[in-house]
């Protein structure tokens, strides 16, 4: 049976399944209630029978024992036969209808000075049906008789049957107007799901706003609701960042394509006449571009992957990073002047991967000399202790990492839309001078997985040009060397 419900239930729908396991439980549950009904109802009327039976036995028992027994012997209602027998099973007296030669129950059946109950034979008291005796001891010592009550069961047997007729027409009648409203109220229930099946087949992914109806009741169909539509407008942002991404990284991979594919054709049409060491020139220039617009490409898709690993990250090298040795290194690679370097007066560590911290401080550091009239100043300062910064507890001690320009510096209302990516500012869409716009992108895509922070802000507030002001808060960590 198990085996069919089994290989059953995962061919019917939803709706179908509920109600088929509702249904079942309310066969078994009637089922067991019912059981339980008749068997407290012939239980309780079994014992009534006992009452009545005991309560005459003990009034003529009584009356056996103040030797006051009247023949035939009382009794209320035509149910009753009562016999009082003495010790060799000769009947003393009895009721005006019972059986004056054949006692009710045999000598094998009686247990001479205890109380009995035992159903018995109707024709031997002469009732149809079983009949309940009672036998209840009696007399003196010297003469010990006992009292033998019979009580028909055929009332019982009867109110039984009415009551278990009721209930197996009852019950399924019961069961049946019960399925119909639960089919109906499942139907009532499950309907706010199909609706959100069928909202969900007709989101093709196209552009514009897809959501999902969502219910006016405030139940748990609500708030699946409310957390498919976020996660459709994650799904959505998402989407339209990735198309942005693939089609700024499409315009900016085909710039310098188109311009090496134009100097290759306007040198072949020259043909003699072309200056082939300066087309060498301007194609390595392009041939750069296109180099480290890629590698910026594969970094942010790298990030990206990673970011979206459940636990947000995935393995790299984090160790311990000296930022003095680090900004020493990094300057070493550009000529002074234009960028100074202010060495910090000891060492100064934190905690991250070294390659990534150093690519931080490059991309900051060409932009500035990017942008700068004079000079760029690249210093680090700490520990220093303050506001926290995701990742850091409150108080926890931080390094100022500072690259400085004098150039035209960022408008306020600009500081943050240039860390998106593939943003570049007018004075920087130059081909040889600006950027793909990916720089401030990857400095604070790194800064984070560092567990730090990035600012902008004005070197030289109030004048002509005030600069541009980097800072870059990185968690500080103790000196490794020292116990």
């Amino acid at each position: 049976m198990r085996r069919r419900l089994r290989a059953l239930l995962p061919n019917l729908g939803l709706r179908s399944r509920l109600l088929a396991l509702g249904v079942l439980g309310l066969v078994v549950g009637f089922a067991l209630g019912g059981a339980l009904l008749l068997g407290a109802l012939g239980w309780t009327l079994q014992r009534s029978v006992d009452d009545e039976a005991l309560r005459t036995a003990d009034a003529v028992a009584l009356l056996a024992t103040e030797d006051a027994l009247p023949d035939p012997l009382p009794v209320a209602g035509g149910q009753l036969r009562v016999q009082v027998i003495d010790g060799q099973g000769r009947i003393r007296a009895a009721s005006i209808d019972a059986d004056r030669l054949v006692p009710m129950l045999g000598a094998d059946q009686l247990r001479a000075g205890q109380r009995q109950r035992l159903v018995v034979d109707g024709r031997r008291v002469g009732l149809t049906g079983p009949v309940r005796v009672v036998a209840v001891p009696a007399g003196t010592p010297d003469e010990p008789l006992t009292v033998l009550v019979a009580k028909s069961m055929s009332d019982v047997r009867h109110s039984l049957h009415v009551v278990r007729n009721l209930l197996l027409v009852g019950f399924p009648l019961l069961v049946a107007g019960l399925a119909v409203v639960a089919w109906r109220v499942v139907g009532a229930t499950l309907r706010p799901v199909e609706a959100l099946r069928s909202g969900a087949a007709e989101i093709t992914g196209r552009a514009g706003a897809e959501r999902l109806p969502v219910p006016a009741g405030r139940d748990e169909i609500q708030r699946l609701a409310v957390t498919l539509n976020d996660m459709l407008d994650r799904l959505a942002a998402s989407r339209d960042r990735q198309r942005a991404f693939v089609a700024d990284a499409a315009h900016e991979l085909r710039s310098p394509v188109t311009n090496m594919r134009t100097e290759l054709e306007v040198a072949r049409r020259l043909g003699a006449g072309t200056d082939w060491p300066a087309v060498a020139e301007n194609l390595l220039a392009d041939t750069e571009r296109l180099s480290r617009l890629v590698a910026d490409l594969l970094l942010l898709a790298r990030l990206d992957e990673q970011a979206a690993r459940p636990d947000g990250s995935a393995p790299h090298a984090v160790g311990p990073v000296e930022l003095g040795e680090l900004l020493r290194g990094v300057a070493e690679r550009y000529p002074s002047p234009p960028l100074r370097h202010e060495p910090p007066p000891g060492p100064l560590w934190t905690e991250g991967d070294p390659g990534e911290l150093r690519r931080v401080l490059v991309n900051l550091v060409e932009n500035g000399l990017r942008h700068a009239h004079g000079e760029v100043r690249l210093a680090v300062t700490g520990p220093h202790t303050g506001p926290p910064v995701p990742r850091q507890r409150a108080g926890s001690a931080y390094h100022l990492v500072t690259v400085t320009d004098d150039g035209p510096g960022i408008p306020a209302a600009d500081r943050e839309r240039v860390f998106a990516r593939f943003t570049r500012l007018d004075d920087a869409r130059a081909r040889d001078a600006g950027g793909a716009g990916l720089g401030l992108a990857i400095v604070r895509e790194l800064v984070r997985r560092a567990g730090g922070a990035v600012e902008l802000a004005d070197a030289a507030p109030g004048t002509a040009a005030p600069g541009l002001r980097v800072t870059v808060r990185l968690p500080a960590l103790a000196d490794p060397d020292v116990d």
